[in-house]
């Protein structure tokens, strides 16, 4: 099997995810959805030399270990990928996704550009970018990154597992360490970063207790941090965090979080209409009734009135961004309705931009006759 003529066919053909199993055809994720590429099944013994051929000496042994390993794989010209390497029924799967880092790929996210310029000229506090697997919070992230490069003369680390966007230094510094690699975890390499002169850090994903406490006392010492989570929302997001703290400490943890937030971005790729995909965002930003509703535990619920609330300050709440996009006619309402945090509240959304639509036709053919 030669495996670069093969991705490169795949790319080619759309994928943002390739699926490689023993015996079987590749499969591709094209706009969301699983498409098998031919007929020819993949040998058994063609995907165990992937081991051989992707891994360095560590992951082979990780590997060997675990029977399971991510990495990062390049082909020039190509395209970067995520690797993650498996075994199933006793033979080697592979799944990897694709990571185009072109500047025109990082605008694929489409952050809205008030957001991503106070980002990007922010000296110190907290962003974080959250949704499920395969949302593209890893292109939000880097496309921030990006912008600070280009625009800033600042030191950037970041920490990944693995490195995904490869950034050439532009008006920053940049540092990139990838976790098992250049260092043992999230955590430690936060406590590195801080002496290392660091202005902007970046932490691929916060998953301990460690790692979120290294990153709050970060935003709170003078360093813009960027992490990301496995969250539905932005308001989840905020209890997420504070879950990873000891009770006895997630009183302080609360007030030093809510002092520090900049902004929660969550997001999800959904099927644009006519191919392609395209992100709904809900968009929470840390002004200062934000930071007193996380502040205060019994009223926590109205952070999601405070979203609704803050359409001036960028705010938005998810199904809000889905109407959106269904009135732009970016997505259709089925693919809406099934991403909807409320169904109802999007049902209604959806007849209220029909009905104006069909307002609108009337008064242009009345304009016509």
């Amino acid at each position: 099997m030669k495996f670069d003529a093969l991705l490169s066919s795949l790319v080619e053909h759309g994928a943002s995810d390739i699926h490689l199993h023993s015996d079987f055809p590749p499969v591709v994720r094209v706009s969301g959805g699983l498409e098998p590429v031919g007929v020819t099944r993949l040998p058994a013994a063609a995907m165990e030399s992937l081991v051989e051929q992707l891994c360095d000496d560590r992951q082979r042994s990780q590997f060997e270990q675990d029977n399971q390993v991510d990495l990062a794989y390049s082909l020039p010209g190509v395209a970067r990928f995520r690797v993650n390497l498996f075994r199933q029924q006793g033979k080697v799967s592979a799944v990897l996704r694709v990571i185009n880092s072109g500047d025109e790929q990082l605008k694929v996210v489409d952050l809205p550009e008030s957001i991503l310029a106070d980002f990007r000229d922010r000296e110190q506090g907290l962003i974080l970018v959250t949704g499920p697997t395969g949302s593209g919070k890893s292109t939000t992230l880097a496309r921030v990154i990006d912008e600070i490069n280009r625009t800033h003369s600042k030191m950037i680390i970041t920490v990944e597992d693995p490195v995904e966007f490869i950034h050439r230094p532009k008006r920053s510094l940049i540092v990139q360490r990838e976790v098992g690699r250049d260092v043992s975890s999230f955590a430690s390499a936060l406590v590195g970063a801080m002496r290392q002169d660091p202005n902007v850090i970046m932490i691929g994903e916060i998953r301990d207790y460690e790692t979120a406490n290294a990153m709050i006392s970060a935003a709170q010492t003078g360093h813009l941090v960027l992490s990301t989570l496995h969250t539905m929302d932005t308001v989840r997001t905020v209890n997420r965090v504070l879950e990873l703290f000891p009770q006895d400490e997630r009183e302080v943890a609360r007030q030093l979080f809510a002092d520090s937030l900049v902004g929660i971005v969550s997001q999800r790729l959904l099927p644009r209409r006519g191919g392609g995909m395209v992100a709904a965002m809900e968009i929470m930003r840390g002004t200062l009734r934000i930071k007193d509703l996380i502040k205060d535990t019994e009223r926590g619920g109205e952070l999601y009135d405070a979203i609704k609330d803050g359409s001036l300050d960028g705010m938005r709440l998810f199904d809000d961004h889905l109407a959106q996009l269904y009135a732009d006619g970016l997505i259709d309402a089925e693919v809406g309705l099934s991403a909807a945090t409320s169904q109802q509240a999007f049902r209604m959304a959806t007849r209220q931009i029909d009905l104006q639509r069909q307002q609108t036709q009337q008064t242009e053919a009345d304009s016509r006759s």
